[in-house]
C-alpha cells in the first residue's frame, strides 16, 4: 500500500482522534433531547430517539466532514432522519405530549395548568405542516439559533427567522 492510499479522504476527520465523545455528549444532550421533547411531546420515545441519534452519530463519526457542516449541523441532521423514520414508523405510539414531565416538582393546581397548557399547545400545533413543527422544535425546543436552524435545514436565515415570527404570530392569535 502507497503512501497516498493510506491517506484518509481530502476532509474526512475522525471524530474519536479530533472531539472527547463525552464533552460532545455532554454539549449537545440537552440540545438533541429537547429537539425530539418539542418534536414528539415527553415521553420513553424522547429518551429512546437521544439515545439512536447518538449512537447512529457514534457509528458514522469516519464520515464526518468538517469541510460540510459544522458539528452540531452534522448531529442535528442525524436527528431529523431519526425523527423522520420515527415518524413514518407503522408502530403504533401513544403520545404523552399533554403529560408533565414527572421531575417537574409542581402544585397539583400548577400541574393541572400546565398540562392543561400542554394539551391546548399540542391541539394547535398538530394543525401545523410538519416543516412548521421542525422549526419550532428547533428553534424552542434544541434553543438553536436562526444561523443554524438555516444551516440544518437548507432555508435562508431570513426565510427561517420570518417563518418562525409567523408561526408564533399564529399560535397566539389561535391562543
Amino acid at each position: 500500500m502507497s503512501a497516498e492510499d493510506a491517506k484518509p479522504l481530502q476532509g474526512s476527520v475522525a471524530l474519536d482522534q479530533d472531539l472527547d465523545w463525552n464533552a460532545v455528549y455532554a454539549d449537545q444532550l440537552p440540545r438533541i433531547y429537547n429537539f425530539f421533547r418539542f418534536r414528539l411531546g415527553p415521553g420513553h420515545d424522547v429518551e429512546e430517539l437521544t439515545a439512536r441519534t447518538f449512537e447512529k452519530a457514534w457509528r458514522a463519526r469516519a464520515q464526518y466532514r468538517r469541510d460540510l457542516a459544522g458539528f452540531s449541523t452534522w448531529m442535528f441532521a442525524i436527528a431529523r432522519n431519526v425523527v423522520t423514520d420515527h415518524l413514518r414508523s407503522d408502530a403504533a405510539r401513544i403520545r404523552t405530549s399533554t403529560l408533565a414531565d414527572p421531575g417537574e416538582a409542581m402544585t397539583p393546581e400548577d400541574a393541572a395548568v400546565h398540562s392543561s397548557d400542554l394539551a391546548r399547545l399540542a391541539t394547535l400545533s398538530a394543525e401545523l405542516p410538519e416543516r412548521h413543527k421542525e422549526l419550532i422544535a428547533l428553534k424552542y425546543g434544541a434553543a438553536l439559533n436562526n444561523r443554524l436552524i438555516a444551516e440544518i435545514t437548507g432555508l435562508s436565515e431570513t426565510n427561517v427567522g420570518t417563518t418562525l415570527q409567523r408561526i408564533v404570530e399564529k399560535l397566539r392569535s389561535l391562543w
